[in-house]
């Protein structure tokens, strides 16, 4: 059976997907893939084994983007089923291209003109649960449980314990504890594990600080990653990892894939919407704001609260609450 799926276009939705992806797995038997993502989401998921192909869309980047959307359909030929996890006209667009009959996209004006199943999901849980109940729109099979994160990419083997420290999240500034302070909760175990310091293209500013602020502390046992890694390699390398330090971020939710203890530092985003799904040993730090959770990219009101009130040392506690 074909299935064609567009995927989220950030890292972490893409991942808080895959549940949804292994239930259609599950109740197709013979499902093949066909994945078209943003550049993020096709390298992190085109490893899974029942992928037959996976495109990048970038439709966006054409003078004509609905000329685009269309030579992308006809290309992409007919599916038994077709489902998209972006809510986006253009998204909705492409499914109907196809030509697929059966096509499901969240309730919108644009997917309710175009698409034959158009569900309305509650935005009140998890959205690996909302993205779930999308996938088993047209069946009876999903009973509302939800099966992990996974990932196919094989991780890092390190010779020693290794803490991996994520202060970078692509969203925007908001959503970003601070350097010098993801520094000194490393501080506090580098006797017991090598530090690496991760981050994307944008992100290496934030790691040189972190790195700095190590260096002047004394401790050399650290790697800098920070805009050295791709998607694969940035996944391996946290699922090799035997504790994660991170903000709400899509490394955050590669490390739930891999079940690698966590501590998540959340300021502006609704933590019960976006936290790890399904890591048992993951513990969140967040202080309660009459402002949060806003969800913007930066703070509004010009303070930062939500994040500069957490301290290191609360992060150093959740972290030995974890048995380090």
């Amino acid at each position: 059976m074909r299935i064609m799926i567009i995927l989220p276009n950030w890292l972490g939705d893409a991942i808080m997907a895959t549940p949804a992806i292994e239930l259609l797995a599950s109740h197709y038997r013979d499902a093949r893939f066909t994945f078209v993502g943003s550049y993020v989401s096709i390298e992190a998921l085109k490893h899974h084994p029942l992928c037959q192909r996976a495109i990048v869309d970038n439709t966006k980047k054409a003078s004509n983007r609905y000329l685009a959307t269309y030579k992308l359909a006809r290309e992409l030929g007919q599916f038994h089923l077709a489902i998209t996890f972006r809510n986006q006209f253009h998204s909705s667009l492409l499914l109907r291209f196809t030509k697929t009959v059966v096509c499901i996209s969240r309730q919108s004006w644009h997917s309710m003109f175009l698409l034959s199943h158009t569900p309305k999901i509650p935005t009140s849980q998890h959205l690996v649960k909302q993205y779930c109940q999308l996938a088993m729109t047209d069946t009876d099979y999903w009973n509302g449980d939800a099966p992990n994160l996974t990932l196919y990419i094989k991780p890092q083997q390190f010779n020693k314990r290794t803490i991996g420290i994520n202060a970078g999240a692509t969203y925007g500034s908001a959503k970003r504890w601070y350097p010098e302070r993801f520094a000194e909760v490393a501080k506090e175990f580098a006797d017991k594990f090598d530090i690496i310091i991760f981050g994307g293209p944008n992100e290496v500013e934030m790691a040189d600080e972190i790195e700095s602020s190590l260096k002047d502390f004394g401790i050399e046992n650290y790697r800098n990653l920070a805009g050295k890694t791709n998607i694969e390699e940035l996944c391996s390398h946290i699922a090799g990892c035997s504790l994660f330090i991170t903000n709400d971020s899509g490394p955050m939710h590669v490390a739930a894939a891999y079940q690698v203890p966590t501590v998540a530092i959340f300021g502006p985003t609704r933590h019960k919407e976006t936290s790890q799904w399904m890591n048992e040993k993951s513990r969140i730090i967040r202080h309660e704001m009459d402002c949060s959770p806003c969800m913007k990219r930066e703070c509004p009101l010009g303070h930062h609260d939500c994040m500069k009130t957490i301290t290191s040392s609360e992060v150093v506690e959740a972290v030995r609450e974890l048995g380090f």
